[in-house]
């Protein structure tokens, strides 16, 4: 594996620089972010790390899954169970994969029913989405709770001014079927988009050792309408919905041991959101609802009429956010909430409240420096009160060169599973984590070339963990033979992130991220479970005289930690190396053909151990847009 990374840098440092084009590179519209601040913000102003992949970058590497394109971010490291549909945890930079707080549209969609009310975006296809953000570091002012590790707001279309839309299918390796469309358009003051989408493929054995297929069958929706009442207030109304059927295996008797089952997963997941918009001059102002529903349901195998155990969760949250302009140099950002939460697993009910109020100051002393400074106070009805704090700095040290430094704060309230669930323990305390970033981009040859460099530290406080009572009835495991939570971890993690992105001609893009992690357990000293110390991504794109569009993308990961499927003692993950090739073709006027191979040298690998991954696959397309 280290050779592997020797020969990727030497090839990066042979591309040739004499062939860059004379003229700069006129980039496509900034996109306005609002992971950071949670209200739209310029990229430049931003102190903290952040990266973004616009509409364009989507499209071009033909992605199904989401957790696949954040892969290729800075930071990012993910692992899933198995095939598409399969359990999918997204770690930024080292943290937790439920400390990763999962927007749409800026809206919290984390799962109260699952134990750590994480997000799964295994499920999460890549159909009708604008742009991806992806805020590095904790950002718990702004979001609250579960923002430790960072923030990943996925965007879906937006209204446009005339009426458009988009269709893409696809077909490819084990009968996967994708088709997903949109369209959207103005009609007087109300502004419309309705995309949906269907995929469906026989799939990969999630146990790694198995010869039964597990599939994954899924539809999905979502929509946005605006409503002008005036030139300054209006109505926005925003709605996300999936339904998942996925195929799973599990620890069947008498061995109890991983191996194919025929047991069946179904999920559905609805979000919706009501706001009200309100422009008075420099002050900004939005009220909103939003409800969260997600059901889960587990059944031993197909046509069982009910299910062998199942979740339901249910989020409310009221909110109010304000933006106000004191002046061309000082901006205040703002906002309360209150969020009411529960879930039941058949046996109980468990709920619990939690209310926020957060201030944020974003100044300009001069013209080259963005300062933003913030606090926010929770309070939740289990474990009480709660502050935290964060700080960033964007110098514009030239009309090149930006520097960002960062301080920031998070915390993670205990989800109602560890508190009140079978295994649950009443006395947690939140999880908090403090973090500290140090960056600089580089722009060079007429922003042809842009490197970037950031160092970054996060130490974790009272992370919360699963205790095994076995042959035990002490302490903490008093009543609780088959175990329980607590706060016992102390972690750390620390790296350097660097991103190259190179455009020699309008018609080639080369962009490379690599990440080097040391996240450890400062409680034993041992390396965090499925967080590789190594992380490259690569990829390349070409235009060709003929609009021929090629590209290739290199992922590469180093061995990693992990808990054995049979045994549960330590062991290691092997490193990977996957390649991927990918084509497109215009063939007229807002029609396109595609295709791609996935994993093109076959490696065998796992991202959690016992569980299978994709080998070689390829699949073809069409898109459609008018």
């Amino acid at each position: 594996m280290k050779s592997l990374f020797r020969c990727s840098a030497a090839a990066l440092a042979l591309l040739p620089v004499a062939a860059f084009a004379e003229e700069a590179i006129d980039d496509s519209e900034t996109i306005v972010v609002t992971a950071a601040t949670g209200a739209p913000t310029s990229p430049d102003m931003i102190g903290q790390a952040l990266s973004t992949l616009d509409h364009a970058s989507i499209e071009t590497r033909q992605a199904v899954g989401i957790a696949e394109l954040l892969a290729t971010q800075p930071g990012v490291t993910i692992s899933r169970n198995g095939g598409l549909g399969g359990f999918s945890a997204v770690r930024i930079r080292g943290a937790e994969g439920e400390q990763t707080l999962a927007l749409i549209d800026g809206v919290k969609v984390n799962d109260p029913s699952s134990p750590g009310a994480g997000f799964d975006f295994g499920s999460l296809l890549a159909g009708n989405i604008d742009h991806i953000e992806v805020l590095r570091g904790p950002n718990s002012v702004p979001w609250g709770s579960q923002a430790i590790g960072g923030v990943v707001n996925v965007v879906t279309s937006t209204p446009g001014e005339r009426l458009s839309g988009a269709v893409r299918g696809e077909y490819g390796s084990r009968s996967a079927g994708n088709v997903v469309g949109n369209v959207g358009g103005s009609f007087g003051p109300v502004r419309a988009s309705l995309g949906g989408g269907w995929f469906n493929e026989d799939g990969i054995s999630a146990f790694k050792d198995g010869t039964e297929r597990d599939g994954l069958r899924q539809y999905a929706a979502n929509g946005r309408v605006e409503i002008d009442v005036t030139d300054s207030i209006g109505f926005d109304l925003r709605g996300w919905y999936s339904n998942s059927r996925a195929q799973q295996d599990g620890f069947p008797p008498p061995f109890y041991s991983f191996a194919d089952t025929p047991e069946i997963y179904r999920a559905e997941q609805t979000v919706g959101y009501a706001g009200l918009r309100a422009d008075l001059g420099r002050l900004k102002n939005r009220l909103g609802y939003t409800l969260t529903d997600i059901n889960r349901d587990s059944f031993a195998q197909p046509g069982d009429a009910a299910p062998q155990y199942f979740n339901r969760g249910r989020v409310e949250r009221f909110e109010y956010r304000g933006d106000w302009k004191a002046s061309n140099a000082l901006r205040t950002v703002f906002g309360a909430e209150h969020e009411r939460s529960r879930s039941f697993d058949g046996f109980s009910t468990a709920k619990t409240h939690a209310s926020g109020a957060y201030l944020q100051l974003v100044a300009d002393p001069i013209e080259q420096l963005t300062v933003t400074g913030g606090i926010r106070l929770d309070d939740h009805a289990t474990y009480g009160t709660s502050t935290t704090m964060s700080a960033n700095l964007a110098w514009r040290a030239g009309t090149t060169t930006t520097i960002r430094a960062a301080y920031g704060e998070g915390f993670k309230a205990p989800t109602l599973f560890q508190l009140f669930s079978y295994y649950g323990n009443a006395a947690l305390k939140p999880e908090s984590a403090k973090s500290y970033d140090l960056g600089i981009e580089q722009r060079l040859i007429d922003d042809h070339v842009t490197l970037s460099l950031t160092l970054f530290r996060r130490d974790t406080t009272d992370q919360i963990d699963f205790i095994s009572c076995y042959a035990q009835n002490t302490g903490i495991c008093t009543g609780r033979p088959d175990g329980t939570y607590d706060n016992i971890d102390k972690t750390r993690a620390k790296g350097i992130e660097t991103t190259l992105e190179i455009r020699p001609t309008r018609q080639v893009d080369v962009r490379v991220n690599y990440t080097w992690l040391d996240a450890k357990d400062r409680t034993t000293g041992l390396a965090l479970i499925r967080r590789p110390r190594h992380n490259l991504s690569a990829d390349i794109d070409w235009t060709t005289p003929l609009d021929l569009r090629l590209g290739a993308t290199l992922r590469l990961a180093s061995d990693s930690a992990d808990t054995d499927f049979q045994t549960f003692s330590r062991t290691s993950l092997d490193g990977y190396a996957l390649v991927g090739l990918r084509a497109s073709l215009p063939l007229a006027e807002g029609l396109e053909i595609y295709g791609r191979i996935e994993n093109l040298f076959d490696a065998r690998y796992e991202t959690v151990s016992g569980y299978g991954a994709y080998g070689r696959n390829a699949h073809v397309g069409v898109r459609v847009r008018f």
